[in-house]
């Protein structure tokens, strides 16, 4: 692993100068003292990489997880297992930081879309009161991360993501703008996704495991001998596909892609100068974004979930392939961009 630092901001506006002031404090301070020391990885590809295993028997609670998990949605399970790896890599000595300054966010679409597909199926085949009561409570997909939380004990706070195809990221950039803000001082931040019920529709297209990031401050990870993967600032804004397919949408999205870009400190140069993963269906706001941000953009395809782009960053931190922008796209105007430079 390699010295780095992370941080995020948020595009709101244009603020007045003393906010524009805060602001700018507030990302300078972030820049300066946040850093990714843990990285965890559940997918397929991780746990199988043969792909010997069929169906969803490539990962077993009680194998990888032991016992008491059982009722747990699947992506609550993936996110427990993705957590233990993230900070066995960052070396996490809980010991050292009070509960009240540890936390956790956590960006999910369809995390708990199987587990409420059949509580539908059981309501409507028999009655509420044959629901299974340890998993009734996932009736609420914000709880994906609590578990997490309870094992580790992350009592600074607990916020769960939802925007489509961009949880994730958003994800990461609220939990280092919460740090920035010393609301925590220690943050596990990522993306957990599991099948969509077969009910829904897109159910061929769902994503399927988990991303832990471990983000701490970089005084900490110095004190302790621990070392970091890369940067990480993060920008979201919303284009409402109603306004990116006007005939002067490219005109319209210029400036939220600008405000954005500015607000990760790179200028129209930089955008064009920095090789661009898309993770993105295809529709009239990717196309606008990916118009303006340069040459150098490479087409991911997007499944049903959030959980895409995250890994992209994963791959990125892990790999060194220098620096890169990774941006997500939903087809309802949702757009996050996240530069990524490792090994800095």
């Amino acid at each position: 692993m390699r010295a780095a630092t992370a941080t995020t901001a948020v595009t709101t506006g244009d603020p007045a100068p003393a906010a524009k002031a805060t602001t700018a404090m507030t990302t300078a301070m972030t820049t300066a003292t946040a850093v990714v020391t843990g990285i965890g990885i559940v997918t397929r590809e991780t746990l199988d990489p043969a792909g010997e295993k069929e169906g969803d028997a490539w990962f077993t609670a009680r194998a990888v997880l032991g016992r008491g998990y059982k009722y747990l949605p699947r992506s609550s399970q993936y996110l427990i297992a993705a957590t233990r790896r993230a900070l066995a890599d960052a070396g996490t000595d809980f010991d050292a930081i009070p509960e009240s300054e540890r936390a956790i966010t956590v960006g999910t679409n369809n995390g708990t879309s199987a587990m409420q597909g059949e509580f539908d199926r059981t309501v409507i085949e028999h009655r509420s009161d044959v629901l299974s009561p340890p998993s009734v409570p996932y009736f609420s997909v914000n709880l994906v991360g609590s578990r997490v939380a309870m094992e580790h004990q992350l009592k600074g706070f607990s916020l769960g993501v939802h925007s489509p195809r961009v949880a994730g990221l958003e994800a990461l950039q609220h939990g280092q703008r919460a740090l920035a803000a010393r609301r925590a001082r220690w943050l596990l931040t990522g993306a957990a996704e599991s099948p969509l019920s077969p009910d829904e529709p897109g159910v061929a297209g769902g994503e399927d495991g988990a991303v832990a990031l471990v983000v701490e401050p970089a005084a900490d990870a110095a004190a302790r001998g621990a070392t970091g993967y890369g940067r990480v600032r993060v920008r979201s804004f919303l284009l409402p596909r109603a306004q990116a397919a006007r005939a002067d949408g490219l005109d319209l999205a210029r400036r939220p892609v600008e405000a954005a870009l500015a607000g990760l400190g790179l200028g129209l140069r930089d955008r064009r100068r920095h090789p661009v993963r898309l993770v993105a269906e295809d529709c009239v706001v990717a196309d606008r974004v990916s118009r303006l941000l340069g040459p150098s953009v490479t087409r991911v395809p997007a499944a049903s979930g959030c959980l895409g782009p995250v890994l992209e960053v994963a791959d990125l931190l892990t790999s060194g392939a220098g620096e890169h922008l990774v941006v997500s796209v939903a087809e309802q105007g949702n757009v996050s961009i996240a530069y990524v430079a490792p090994g800095r």
